[in-house]
């Protein structure tokens, strides 16, 4: 079973929206290094950034741009290309192809039957 491991917020104004979600909710916001783009946490990490309590998800921030026009959320696959390929005989569009994420892995964007927008995520060591 594949997991929603991650969201993600466009804005318009990164800089607006930070300060509203910090204010309203007390989340670290912080610009990931080297990229247009900030990691929220949302709830306490280990020491690989990963979620310590069960259920709880961590996101980013970033320009609101090509696919991400609305709150998206992100499910863990172990091959990107096969899951899209998968989505695609099911109805679902391809929105952004695979491409990578610095060291760490590879992302990708669908459009499910219902017109919403979706991430993939694969880790680097699938």
């Amino acid at each position: 079973m594949d997991s929603v491991v991650h969201f993600e917020i466009p804005a318009k104004d990164v800089k607006r929206a930070q300060s509203f979600y910090q204010k309203a909710f007390s989340w670290n916001i912080q610009q990931f290094p080297g990229f247009e783009y900030y990691m929220i946490s949302t709830t306490e990490s280990d020491q690989n950034g990963m979620p310590k309590n069960p259920g709880a998800i961590n996101g980013g921030m970033g320009k609101k741009a090509g696919p991400l026009k609305n709150t998206v959320v992100t499910i863990r696959v172990s091959d990107i290309n096969t899951a899209l390929e998968k989505i695609g005989k099911l109805g679902g569009k391809t929105v952004q192809k695979k491409q990578p994420v610095g060291n760490m892995g590879y992302t990708a964007y669908f459009e499910d039957t219902e017109g919403n927008v979706v991430g993939l995520w694969q880790g680097a060591g699938m």
